[in-house]
């Protein structure tokens, strides 16, 4: 049998026990990293360093030298970033180049890329590096199956048109 005070800090212990269960967690964010390398890293690196990283598609554009409209529309982008104050988004850039990788210091800035009809609105998030900026800009509308249309069937010139 316990004493009367070895039974109390029991009852202590459990009830200490129970609400730190019951207490929120602190929750820790994941730090985004590139294959391996932090993003602080990614940004200190050189254009060299960073082709390394990147899928052979994309080192191959590099190596094989960007036209002029790349590196403005990079120019660009760090001209929006700067103009615009601390905890604001840029200005949309507006481009036709749906081929452009996406690097480090794109991170932050609005792109609006030309899908064919309108510019679409690409926030740059850390996730995308390594992915090309028409993949965030569909240019077609994705098919409704099973949906009649006007001559699909017989029975569809009874469908009314919206």
């Amino acid at each position: 049998l316990l004493d009367k005070s070895q039974a109390r800090a029991a009852r202590l212990y459990r009830k200490i026990k129970h609400n730190m269960a019951d207490a929120p967690k602190k929750r820790q964010f994941r730090k985004f990293c590139y294959r391996g390398v932090d993003l602080d890293d990614l940004l200190d690196k050189s254009q060299a360093e960073l082709l390394q990283m990147f899928p052979a598609r994309i080192r191959r554009r590099f190596n094989r030298g960007l036209p002029r409209k790349y590196s403005t529309l990079l120019k660009k982008l760090r001209k929006a970033k700067k103009a615009c104050g601390a905890h604001e988004k840029p200005v949309t850039v507006k481009t036709h180049l749906r081929n452009m990788p996406i690097m480090p210091e794109m991170i932050g800035s609005v792109v609006g890329v030309y899908n064919g009809k309108s510019f679409t609105q690409v926030e740059i998030k850390a996730e995308m590096i390594g992915h090309y900026l028409a993949e965030f800009s569909i240019s077609y509308r994705p098919v409704r199956h099973g949906r009649p249309g006007i001559g699909g069937t017989k029975s569809s010139k009874f469908v009314p048109l919206k």
